[in-house]
């Protein structure tokens, strides 16, 4: 069933019913090499990442990098909020890409715009976008879902993303522009997920509870 979309503008935005999230090589032992952002910021992201798709039946296609080796495995966090998430092993590919069963399952999704967050951003993210890019695919890279060894590394990424027609977007970006409407039936389930990405927010939703309660009991004076 499509979702619940206002009519109007927004058509510049990505469509939630022709999307698909890939998680890529979200892995312990490369998360020790990322310093343009916390780990712990970093995991919270790809956790909103993986409810809000889980919450809005978007495919979840994860894969990783040699899990048994050096690279470690794959954060827990993703399995345990996307069960439906699709698992797809590697053999060696630096680039998932280079896998032809991870392109075979990307397109069974039928979905022709792609959400990609991974570590490293340079070349866990880049090149498999790069490709998809090539491929016809809308792709869009959630740098904050995603890490890289160094700050420089990181805006290097960036600005080949921008000059390939690749969109550098943010964890927050990408839960509000699949939201779109408070008037989804699952709008009480994406406030929560805002206070993962953006934790500030739960502040602005217990002021606003508060402001309820304060109103309801001078009311009933």
């Amino acid at each position: 069933m499509a979702h619940i979309l206002p009519s109007g503008g927004g058509k510049a935005l990505m469509n939630v019913d022709d999307t698909a999230l890939l998680l890529l090589d979200h892995q312990s032992g490369l998360f020790q090499a990322v310093k343009d952002i916390s780990v712990t910021e970093l995991r919270a992201n790809v956790c909103a990442l993986a409810r809000i798709a889980t919450l809005l039946k978007l495919p979840i296609i994860t894969t990783a990098s040699v899990p048994d080796g050096p690279n470690g495995p794959v954060m827990p966090e993703i399995a345990e909020l996307a069960p439906h998430a699709v698992y797809v092993p590697r053999q060696g590919e630096v680039n998932a890409w280079d896998n032809d069963q991870f392109v075979k399952t990307v397109r069974e999704t039928g979905k022709k715009t792609l959400i990609m967050a991974g570590v490293w951003t340079s070349v866990c993210v880049m090149f498999p976008a790069l490709d998809a890019k090539a491929a016809g695919f809308n792709v869009y890279a959630v740098t904050d879902a995603s890490g890289d060894p160094t700050k420089m590394v990181s805006e290097t990424t960036i600005a080949r993303f921008v000059q390939s027609g690749i969109v550098p977007t943010s964890t927050n970006a990408i839960i509000c522009e699949l939201h779109r409407t408070w008037r989804r039936p699952e709008a009480t389930e994406i406030a929560e997920i805002y206070t993962v990405a953006t934790p500030e927010y739960r502040s602005v939703m217990e002021s606003y509870q508060n402001a309820k309660r304060v109103g309801s009991t001078e009311k009933n004076r």
